[in-house]
């Protein structure tokens, strides 16, 4: 018996200091370029908010349509604010939630404060980048009532979350030289998605280049520039959320 119990006791010592181990690999995400800095500043066009959420409005006016952006596993959700402040110019609330130990799949169901928070956004897209866009579309999945888009940044749905049958708009927007979200797991998510789903393909695009936080492991260099690949993407989520038919 005494054999046992120091070997249950040693399992105890063991998960405690691999679960702390995790909190702090977790807790260290990949930290925002300064060009993500600046964007978090107010001006005339953009209305920048930090707490509880990241949320970016337009200064004038109000956004019908909004768009809820997951970041990806370990990454500062401030590095998504220069994309995110290019879309709110255009008339769209943009809202970037931290997540729990820097990993969506803690916070898939972050989307329903965000949702409860503004009553005056009737039209809500959901999406993005990396696990970030795949945990989105699991609150999608289940929550078909709430949103009417998908906004995938260099991500696809779990086989589990078939949205093939859904009524969704939905934009895939990924890296031809992404070494993560590869073109062949993009290709394999075509059949879980509507068949009117827009496929865009940033020619030299990478994976990382879909933030401002600097390289990632497994990741191929981008043959285009950084603030080149995030117009891009900025352009293909207007283009989903003004079909959604929330322009100001």
């Amino acid at each position: 018996m005494k054999i046992v119990l120091r070997i249950f006791i040693a399992l105890i010592v063991l998960l405690g200091i691999a679960a702390g181990g995790f909190v702090i690999w977790g807790s260290s995400a990949l930290p925002p370029m300064p060009e993500a800095i600046a964007a978090l500043t107010s001006d005339s066009q953009v209305s920048v908010k930090t707490a509880p959420w990241l949320v970016f409005a337009p200064a004038s006016g109000t956004a019908k349509a909004g768009y809820i952006l997951y970041p990806g596993a370990r990454v500062d959700p401030r590095a998504y604010a220069p994309a995110a402040r290019a879309i709110a110019a255009k008339g769209y609330l943009v809202v970037i939630p931290p997540m729990p130990l820097n990993f969506a799949i803690f916070g898939v169901n972050k989307a329903d404060e965000i949702i409860a928070a503004h009553p005056e956004i009737t039209l809500w897209a959901v999406g993005g980048h990396s696990l970030g866009g795949a945990m989105a579309a699991s609150y999608a999945k289940k929550n078909l009532s709430k949103v009417k888009g998908i906004i995938f940044l260099a991500s696809y749905p779990a086989s589990s979350d078939d949205l093939s049958k859904s009524n969704l708009k939905v934009s895939s927007i990924f890296g031809t030289l992404d070494g993560l979200a590869t073109g062949a797991k993009i290709d394999a998510s075509r059949p879980l998605l509507p068949a009117d789903t827009a496929w865009v393909a940033i020619e030299g695009g990478d994976h990382a280049q879909f933030g401002w936080y600097g390289p990632q492991q497994g990741d191929n260099p981008a043959t285009i520039s950084r603030p080149a690949q995030t117009d891009q993407i900025v352009t293909a989520a207007v283009n989903l959320l003004a079909s959604l038919g929330g322009a100001q």
